[in-house]
């Protein structure tokens, strides 16, 4: 730990750790690394009603709940379930006759579990890194200091994204060795860098930037700018990115 902090680096109002040290650390809580093992620790009883949420059946008990114990967020259809906890971050969820379940349908994945059961899904998640899944670890939806982008779809040689720029944020100028890009402009309006190029392209339009060009993505206006971003090659990872120059000091 000490030689990932002496190792860290700036990044805006961050302080990053230096990652291959920060991830060889052990998986273990805060309170079995450190407060269970120092003797510069002290205890003091006290009735707050905290509670950390750590937990799916955590959550459930600080929700309000129906008449049948049910916690219901989102798009969810419920008919004679009782002390269920049911969550949808998108497509209708729909639940029949359940007991005592967690069903969560965030965009990416699907949780179905006895609530008194609600701590092992850890041991699911670990399944899934081993197993390389990016559900493990990516979010549906990835924050950068420009906005955030969304995957939508993906197949053979080809991803289907979202992206939303905030108000006078910017993309790095970048190019990529192995794939194609193709911007339909949702709503918004966009300012595109294409080699030489300075581009407006406006609600409906959109723009092509083929393998190997420099191109940067601009919102120049006072609205969230959002686009469809189609990408097509023999490789589709985020680490087929060269930036050229960045507003936000990534290399």
């Amino acid at each position: 730990m000490r030689a990932a902090v002496a190792g860290r680096a700036r990044d805006l109002d961050f302080e990053r750790l230096e990652p291959g040290r920060f991830q060889s650390l052990p998986a273990v809580s805060i309170d079995d690394a450190l407060f269970s093992r120092s003797d510069k620790v002290a205890v003091v009883p006290c009735a707050i009603g905290w509670s950390d949420i750590g937990s799916w059946e955590a959550l459930h008990e600080v929700l309000p709940r129906d008449t049948a114990g049910n916690a219901v967020t989102g798009d969810v259809l419920v008919e004679d379930c009782a002390g269920c906890h049911l969550r949808s971050d998108g497509v209708v969820t729909a639940a029949l006759g359940l007991r005592d379940l967690i069903v969560v349908a965030p965009p990416d994945a699907v949780l179905v579990a006895p609530r008194d059961r609600a701590q092992e899904v850890r041991t699911l998640v670990r399944r899934l890194d081993e197993a390389g899944r990016s559900e493990a670890k990516s979010p549906p939806r990835v924050f950068r200091p420009w906005g955030f982008y969304q995957p939508l779809h993906a197949g053979e040689r080809f991803q289907v994204k979202r992206l939303t720029v905030l108000p006078g944020q910017r993309l790095s100028l970048q190019k990529h060795f192995h794939r194609a890009e193709h911007w339909v402009v949702v709503n918004g309006t966009a300012l595109v860098t294409r080699d030489d190029e300075r581009l407006i392209v406006r609600e409906n339009e959109s723009v092509y930037l083929p393998l190997g060009c420099a191109h940067r993505l601009e919102n120049p206006g006072k609205v969230p700018l959002n686009i469809i971003e189609v990408q097509s090659g023999a490789y589709l990872g985020e680490d087929d990115i060269v930036r050229i120059e960045d507003s936000y000091g990534r290399g």
